[in-house]
């Protein structure tokens, strides 16, 4: 297995350190091919070249997106670029964004920034592996914070009339 994994210096966490620890943990013998470029406007561009170039099977991309409303413009438009990568080359390119205004602390934006590296690192090797992610439906997953858990289908009367 090679996986890809983008990663830019604009983030203020490595996460590409914990997102190769996982793989790693996962599929010792997998091959990883990283690439580091510098903001997230080159990312579609850096998963193109390692899926093509380096005949990854698929791409972890990670990145950081600052607190501007030009930052968060620059993100839709890469994302946009990222999509399109996927559907030209038929193989998963995982979006791992950071947003700084998610958090109030660098504390919490490390632990989200970490958890959302290692998170997704795990669900790319099971795409990857053809394994079904059905049984993750509906769950309340989440990358970066903890996991909210489904809304139970028994809540008796309660339900909104439209």
């Amino acid at each position: 297995m090679r996986i890809g994994i983008v990663d830019t210096t604009f983030a203020r966490v490595d996460m590409a350190k914990y997102a190769i620890e996982e793989i790693q943990s996962l599929v010792p013998r997998a091959e990883i091919v990283r690439l580091t470029v510098p903001g997230f406007k080159n990312t579609p561009w850096a998963a193109l070249k390692l899926l093509r170039e380096k005949e990854c099977e698929g791409v972890l991309v990670l990145g950081w997106i600052g607190r501007s409303l030009t930052d968060k413009i620059t993100y839709a438009v890469a994302s946009m670029g990222l999509i399109l990568v996927q559907l030209e080359t038929g193989k998963p390119v995982i979006d791992v964004t950071v947003h700084e205004d998610e958090a109030e602390s660098d504390v919490e934006l490390r632990n989200i920034a970490i958890d959302r590296a290692r998170k997704h690192a795990r669900n790319l090797v099971l795409l990857l592996q053809g394994r079904d992610l059905t049984k993750f439906a509906g769950k309340g997953l989440r990358q970066g914070r903890p996991d909210v858990g489904p809304i139970l289908e028994d809540l008796g009367d309660k339900y909104i009339e439209w």
